[in-house]
């Protein structure tokens, strides 16, 4: 729940709160928010395992999706480039292609190139300049 705040948000939020409360008022109210989002856990906490017993196994078939979803949140587009550049194998599709689902194109092989002899010029292509 807390995962982005960082050390200087919660000095600033205990500051506000030490302003706003006053000193006396602190303690209980951090005590009164402590409680309450205790209670917010055991709720959902509670609904979810109800919802799992009446549902049974077609609550993991919810579930999944869900979780689908929460790994897009997470998302990094550099690390899904990164791996989909330099990992050696594709993710292959039923229909048997590679990830875009369409055949991969023919390439043709190119001529092995032979080292150039003493004296000799390169090939000029007069449409590639």
């Amino acid at each position: 729940m807390f995962e982005n705040v960082g050390f200087s948000e919660l000095l600033v939020l205990v500051l506000a709160g030490l302003f706003i409360l006053g000193p006396e008022r602190l303690p209980d109210a951090a005590a009164w928010l402590g409680r309450t989002i205790r209670q917010v856990k055991e709720y959902a906490t509670g609904a979810r395992e109800q919802l799992k017993n009446e549902m049974g196994p077609e609550f993991e078939q919810i579930r999944k999706p869900l979780e689908d979803l929460r790994e897009l949140r997470n998302f990094n587009p550099k690390q899904a480039i990164t791996k989909h550049l330099w990992d050696d194998q594709p993710d292959e599709k039923p229909n048997g292609h590679p990830s875009t689902g369409y055949p991969p194109v023919p390439t043709e092989q190119a001529p092995p190139q032979r080292p150039l002899a003493h004296n000799e010029r390169p090939p000029y292509d007069p449409d590639a300049t």
